[in-house]
């Protein structure tokens, strides 16, 4: 049997030891207590080294170094792959699809720039102010050699407007670079040594400068076509130029062996190619070629002779076609070719898709709509669509009126001399901004992200043939009324057709993604450590176990500092005297005290009878 005091003390000690024994939340007393327990028990490699080899320095300094190292090298892995994975890769995926393929649109131009009857007469008056222009420059006099090009209206004196802007930008030579120095009849400076260009000034005259040419014949077609395009603006109404003559100028059409008719193609008018027919531009009824081959695609039988031509402003013989998508105005100028007359050119087209991942991965827009220039034109957007439409919205804003070349923007007007003075001058400057990139325009506008795209080859033969040419150009005569002056010059044949069905999609995926980089990152740290999932859990327990160790022993410094500072203000007199009052004086009588001493006999392990506790008890006096 205990007393009672000491069964409360003896349950008191069992039940702190208990809690201790059963804490949810364990801190460690130091640092040093922290990393021996954080190593010897760590499932990363080597860190173990860094506590058992402790008696031997050199071992301890060697594998700290290694130990640090190796983390040090892990890192700056863990960088390189971090920074591929924010570069964005990709993989190109190259996939070869068989199908029935859908025909692309077809774009043909006369390369014959008519002379409309709405523009005839200042046509002739400016080709009558250019007769003699070449007459003073080079001695060559047109109306000599080819006289029926004039009509009455060219033996009079042309209109004052007209001449007035040609002598205000006249067609004039120049003095190369080398040579401008030297007087101009020096006997050093040659007529080849000339360049032929025409003068462009401001509004105000105060600045001038030399659109200047090597090639005279550039010059020549340079100069006119920039007058040709003043006269085309002048037109208030665009649909006087819509003077089609299809049964003139394509003999024979037929789509997989069966004749075209006129919902297959549309007509548009282009000021240097002329008369242009797009076939299988409507998108309800679109052309499928039901099997590849030269007798399954379009064949067509132009004709390319020149009549009523300008031949100042187009000097080659033929036609010029182009193949792209459906819902794509035709560039001519830039994906176009020319056919060339009394040959059979023979095209054959294999398709291709490009599919662009978007987003972080690539500069490409889906539809256009988040590239900050406005679509002018009548399509979806691509590229060129927005480059073009970029420099007609800079040309509106600059000079104050848009290029005939190119769509109207609302609320303006084409540019025309006798209303902008000066956008000659502002045009060509602008133009030098624009290839040079200063108008950013190529900056700003970015590639679809998905866009098809036609690899064209082409073969060329004689036709008709020398043996075969008498009868295919009597029944030409007779069937569509073709009067024949140049056999050899006059018609030419256009086959377009698939080489195959198959066709190929470039598509791209990410090369580095989420688990590409979680899988090289667990590579690099089982590289360096031979570690897993759990000792990265272990190393970022040691981290918080750091964190909460130093913030207990901030606490426990902070209070310290409170305890002090609170002892420091209490007043120390008090204290003293209530010390010397308790003391007794010296010399006096010492006091008396008792001690009453408690034994407890413990039972014997011989016996299992409890013995009661024996109790004896003394005072003792001084």
């Amino acid at each position: 049997k205990m007393p009672e005091g000491e069964k409360r003390q003896w349950k008191q000690e069992e039940q702190q030891q208990k809690g201790e024994q059963e804490g949810l939340i364990e801190f460690y007393s130091s640092y040093k207590e922290l990393f021996q327990f954080f190593c010897s028990n760590t499932t990363i490699h080597g860190a173990i080294r860094l506590v058992c080899s402790k008696k031997n320095k050199m071992k301890t300094a060697f594998w700290s170094v290694l130990f640090f190292l190796t983390f040090s090298l892990m890192y700056w892995q863990f960088g390189i792959l971090y920074r591929e994975y924010f570069s964005y890769p990709v993989n190109l995926n190259l996939n070869l699809n068989s199908d029935r393929l859908a025909f692309p649109a077809v774009t043909l131009c006369t390369l014959n720039p008519y002379r409309y009857s709405a523009i005839r007469k200042k046509l002739d008056e400016l080709d009558q102010i250019t007769h003699q222009t070449l007459l003073d420059l080079y001695g060559y006099n047109m109306s000599l050699s080819r006289s029926d090009w004039s009509v009455p209206g060219t033996q009079k004196r042309s209109s004052r407007s007209l001449l007035h802007q040609v002598q205000r930008h006249p067609l004039r030579r120049q003095k190369r670079d080398n040579l401008v120095n030297l007087p101009e009849n020096s006997p050093s400076v040659d007529k080849n040594d000339w360049k032929i260009g025409f003068v462009l000034c401001s509004e105000n005259n105060k600045d001038c400068f030399h659109q200047a040419y090597s090639s005279g014949v550039d010059a020549v077609r340079e100069w006119y076509s920039f007058h040709y395009i003043n006269i085309l603006a002048q037109m208030p109404d665009a649909k006087a130029l819509d003077e089609s003559d299809f049964e003139n100028f394509i003999y024979s059409c037929r789509f997989n062996e069966a004749s075209c008719d006129k919902a297959n193609y549309t007509h548009f008018h282009h000021p240097l190619y002329g008369n242009c027919y797009t076939f299988n531009d409507n998108s309800s009824s679109l052309w499928t070629s039901s099997l590849p081959g030269i007798n399954n695609g379009l064949s067509l039988v132009v004709r390319t002779e020149q009549n009523d031509f300008i031949p100042l402003l187009s000097t080659v013989t033929g036609a010029r076609v182009m193949v792209h998508d459906q819902n794509e105005p035709a560039f001519m100028d830039d994906g176009g070719f020319n056919v060339r007359p009394g040959i059979e050119t023979s095209i054959s087209m294999r398709k291709e898709m490009t599919v662009r991942l978007g987003g972080s991965y690539s500069n490409c827009t889906e539809d256009g709509s988040d590239v900050p220039v406005q679509n002018l034109f009548s399509s979806r957007y691509t590229e060129q669509v927005c480059i073009r439409s970029c420099f007609q919205l800079n040309m509106v804003e600059r000079c104050g009126c848009a290029y005939y070349f190119y769509p109207l923007p609302a609320g303006a007007q084409y540019c025309d001399y006798t209303k902008h003075v000066a956008w000659g001058y502002c045009y060509y400057k602008l133009l030098a901004e624009f290839k040079a990139d200063v108008l950013r325009c190529f900056h700003k506008c970015r590639k679809p992200c998905k866009m098809t795209q036609y690899q064209l080859s082409a073969g060329y033969s004689r036709w008709p043939s020398a043996v075969s040419e008498d009868w295919v150009f009597h029944v030409l005569s007779k069937q569509n009324k073709y009067n024949i002056t140049s056999k050899r010059n006059g018609v030419a044949k256009v086959n377009i057709f698939f080489e195959e069905w198959n066709y190929k999609t470039n598509g791209e995926s990410p090369a580095f993604t989420v688990v590409t980089l979680l899988s090289q990152l667990g590579n690099q740290w089982s590289l360096w450590f031979g570690s897993s999932v759990l000792s990265v859990m272990e190393l970022a327990e040691l981290i918080l176990d750091v964190i909460a160790i130093t913030f207990i022993l901030g606490l426990r410094w902070f209070r310290s500092r409170q305890q002090l500072s609170a002892l420091g203000s209490s007043p120390a007199a008090q204290g003293n005297a209530a010390c010397h009052a308790e003391a007794p004086p010296l010399g006096a009588s010492p006091h008396r005290f008792s001690v009453e001493a408690v034994v407890t006999t413990l039972p014997s392990y011989n016996s299992l009878d409890p013995r009661g506790p024996s109790r004896e008890g003394g005072v003792a006096h001084e």
